[in-house]
């Protein structure tokens, strides 16, 4: 163990790693420590203003610099961030659409009955989805029908001609804005190449329409591939509801083998939480002098099974090397994304088998079991087997105590029910209290964790300034596991924490302030929330009119940067912090910042202090709140009978 004092190592807010540093049990080599390696970093590609497009650079691009302003080919700096920026958002919408279609192959076997362990959980929402595919119902099997909703979904991602199918659950006015832009998507893999070739040497060189092509891949992520992986997952593997969970590093145990999945895809942790649970797996457990098997995740899929199943969330992001130095893992089982190439060297200096499982993601020095959704249960088993077997080879375990509960599991479906009951479920009861300002608006906190910052403590500070003034804020991915660190999805933290009138409504519906609503591909529930609000009426006819707003206050993927966009282009007001990859390009970071608001009705905006950074979200929710009139307060009028006349005479 290196030591060296933990201020000068981990920069982190979470109560278990701070417990960690404390006991002086963190790893010889941390993301923290490579990050500091790699000081000073190229000001360049901060910027937004490096490019290696082409082999006749990399060309640094200045405007500020006369001998510097153009690159080789004569582009300027704002072309320059105009392509790296639009080509984030092809990275971020690969990612999660990439999921989404893998989500949609596997729903396609196992409606066709070649996925032993998968089956149709929520009939309902199978039917739905067929009513929005134009699918007939009638009297047909379930079977049939799941087979065709399948088909169409993986369909959709390769469609030639859009709008894609989804785009209708989006207001009227929205819909006819994207159409009036130049902004419908098409599907998602005819985005992406557009943007590889666009923003190909020689192509296209204009900000403004590289922006519309940007527009087009966020939009056919957030109102295509993302929502329908979050939809398919719901009908195979059940919509959430609301589950009592716990989350930190203090749900490892000590006396039981210790399985973490880590990634953001659910297909296989679904069966190895139900492998994990096998009298006889876990007799074999008992057998190596274990007293069981504890599941538990980190990132999204810790989200996924967290939603579903109650599973304990070990952490997030910058948890992933931690939670191995606790010693007391015997197998951490990754799928995609957002982990650290690191985890294999890590693991050498304890006994935990790090297991890819995805052929997207192999990882050198790692164990690799591939997942095959036609046999999912063989693969689990293999790997449970694994770990089980991994047990007697535990050393001294250094697991801090720190843990905290939470209530998770709030789909779109979920917060309609708890807000108008069952046979009255609505959004007007959220509506009505955002017009009579017991509730001030409404904020989407998402995204990831970065170095840059400190570890949470962006997340938490802005979630806590945002509830403190009445706004209901909305989570998912590693900021809602952040938030969930320090007791803010709770219903009790709403009277220690949440205003007045927030607190008041949390109180009587008997919800936290905070709702956990998934993993970052289920940003796609927000959007569906935003939509249900315009639709309840008396807050606008378009997202753009809510008193609605985004952030990232920790973002580090191209994932949040698509995320963020489509919720931009969907008209909503989107702030992150730690940084900004078009600063180099003043023209091309004003046109996001300010122009795009003419376009979309939203935005991108930039701040680093947290409590900056929640001001500004809601100053904008307040502009939003004056413009429908929601600042004015209206007498109450007692009507008598012959205004009542008047008014059915209308």
């Amino acid at each position: 163990m290196a030591d060296k004092p933990k201020e000068e190592r981990i920069n982190s807010a979470d109560p278990a790693i701070k417990a960690m540093c404390e006991s002086g049990n963190i790893p010889e080599s941390t993301c923290w420590d490579r990050s500091k390696k790699q000081t000073p970093r190229c000001s360049f590609g901060e910027k937004g203003i490096c490019c290696r497009i082409c082999s006749m650079g990399p060309c640094r691009v200045d405007g500020t610099k006369e001998k510097l302003k153009y690159g080789v080919c004569g582009v300027d700096s704002n072309t320059v961030a105009a392509r790296n920026f639009v080509r984030m958002i092809a990275g971020g919408a690969a990612a999660h659409s990439d999921h989404g279609r893998g989500v949609a192959e596997t729903f396609l076997a196992a409606a066709k009955g070649e996925a032993p362990g998968y089956e149709i959980k929520d009939q309902q929402k199978l039917f739905q989805l067929a009513m929005d595919f134009d699918i007939e119902i009638g009297d047909r099997s379930i079977q049939d029908i799941a087979i065709d909703v399948g088909t169409k979904g993986l369909g959709i991602f390769g469609e030639q001609q859009g709008p894609i199918p989804f785009l209708k659950r989006a207001p009227l006015k929205r819909q006819a804005l994207w159409k009036e832009q130049g902004m419908e998507p098409r599907g998602v893999d005819r985005e992406i190449v557009e943007i590889m070739h666009r923003t190909h040497m020689g192509v296209d060189m204009d900000p403004v329409n590289l922006m519309k092509q940007g527009s087009r891949a966020a939009l056919a992520d957030g109102w295509g591939g993302s929502m329908l992986a979050t939809e398919l997952q719901d009908i195979m593997f059940g919509t959430p509801v609301p589950q009592l969970g716990s989350c930190n590093l203090g749900v490892l145990e000590k006396d039981q083998v210790n399985i973490v999945i880590h990634g953001h895809e659910p297909s296989l942790s679904e069966i190895i939480v139900a492998v994990s649970q096998d009298p006889q797996m876990i007799e074999k457990a008992k057998a190596k002098g274990a007293k069981g098997i504890n599941l538990s995740g980190i990132c999204c899929t810790a989200n996924e099974i967290l939603m579903r199943h109650g599973v304990p969330i070990a952490g997030n992001f910058l948890s992933q090397e931690m939670a191995i130095a606790t010693g007391a893992i015997e197998a951490m089982v990754l799928d995609v994304q957002c982990i650290f190439g690191s985890l294999p060297q890590v693991a050498s200096c304890y006994h935990t088998k790090i297991i890819t499982t995805n052929y997207r993601a192999k990882i050198p020095g790692a164990t690799h079991i591939e997942f095959d959704e036609h046999d999912a249960v063989t693969t689990a088993k293999k790997i449970v087997n694994l770990a089980i077997d991994n047990f007697p080879n535990r050393k001294d375990t250094h697991i801090p105590n720190e843990q905290c509960d939470l209530i998770g599991g709030f789909s779109h479906e979920t917060i309609n029910y708890l807000l108008g009951g069952t046979f009255r479920a609505s959004y007007k009861p959220l509506n009505e209290n955002i017009i009579n300002g017991r509730i001030r608006g409404v904020a989407g906190v998402v995204g990831c964790n970065t170095v840059k910052t400190e570890h949470d403590g962006v997340h938490i500070a802005v979630v806590k300034e945002l509830i403190k003034n009445d706004v209901i804020v909305l989570q998912t991915g590693c900021s809602a596991i952040a938030c969930a660190k320090v007791g803010l999805m709770l219903p009790e933290a709403a009277a220690e924490f949440a205003g007045e009138g927030l607190a008041e409504v949390c109180e009587t519906v008997g919800i936290p302030p905070v709702l956990h609503m998934g993993s970052c591909v289920d940003n796609s529930r927000i959007l569906m929330a935003a939509a249900a609000l315009v639709k309840e009426g008396g807050l606008g006819d378009d997202i753009s009119d809510l008193p609605v707003v985004g952030a990232a206050p920790e973002w580090m993927s191209e994932k949040a940067i698509s995320i963020g966009h489509y919720f931009v282009a969907s008209g909503v007001y989107t702030i992150v912090g730690s940084t900004f990859p078009t600063f180099g390009a003043p023209e091309f970071t004003d046109l996001l910042f300010k122009e795009y608001e003419k376009i979309t009705g939203g935005k991108w905006d930039f701040e680093k202090d947290p409590m900056v950074m929640a001001r500004k979200m809601i100053d904008q929710i307040d502009i939003k709140r004056n413009a429908l009139g929601l600042d004015k307060g209206k007498e109450r009028v007692l009507f008598d009978m012959a205004m009542r006349r008047e008014l059915d005479a209308v």
